[in-house]
C-alpha cells in the first residue's frame, strides 16, 4: 500500500482539520484517560495533573461538539452526576495514538528527550 501524503498546508484539508482539533495536549491526554472507560469530571481532573476545572470543562465540551466524547447524565437531581466516555469515533483514535507512543518509545533514549 502506497503512503498517501495529504496537502496538510491547505486549510480545507481533512487531515489538517483533524490535526488542529487534536493538537491540544489536553485533548490527547483526555483521550488516553477515557480509553480506560467512562469517567466523571472529578476522576478526569485527578488523572490529569495541571488541568484546571475550566480547561477540562471547555475541552470536554469541544470534544463532544467534535463527536469524540459523549456526556451522559447519570442523575439529574442536584447534585447532578455526569460521566464522559469516548464515542465510537473517539475510540478509533486508539491505534493512531498507540503508534505515536511506540514511535516515542523507540526514538527516546535516557540521554535525550523525544522530539
Amino acid at each position: 500500500m502506497a503512503l498517501i501524503i495529504p496537502e496538510v498546508l491547505d486549510p480545507g484539508c481533512a487531515t489538517r482539520q483533524a490535526l488542529e482539533r487534536l493538537g491540544s495536549k489536553w485533548r490527547v491526554l483526555l483521550i488516553y484517560a477515557l480509553l480506560a472507560g467512562p469517567q466523571r469530571h472529578a476522576q478526569l481532573r485527578r488523572r490529569l495533573p495541571g488541568i484546571t476545572q475550566k480547561m477540562l470543562t471547555e475541552t470536554l465540551r469541544g470534544m463532544a461538539a467534535d463527536g469524540l466524547v459523549e456526556r451522559r447524565v447519570l442523575k439529574e437531581d442536584p447534585p447532578a452526576h455526569v460521566e464522559y466516555a469516548l464515542t465510537e469515533l473517539g475510540k478509533t483514535l486508539r491505534e493512531p495514538l498507540a503508534a505515536i507512543c511506540d514511535w516515542a518509545t523507540t526514538h527516546t533514549t535516557s540521554s535525550t528527550s523525544p522530539v
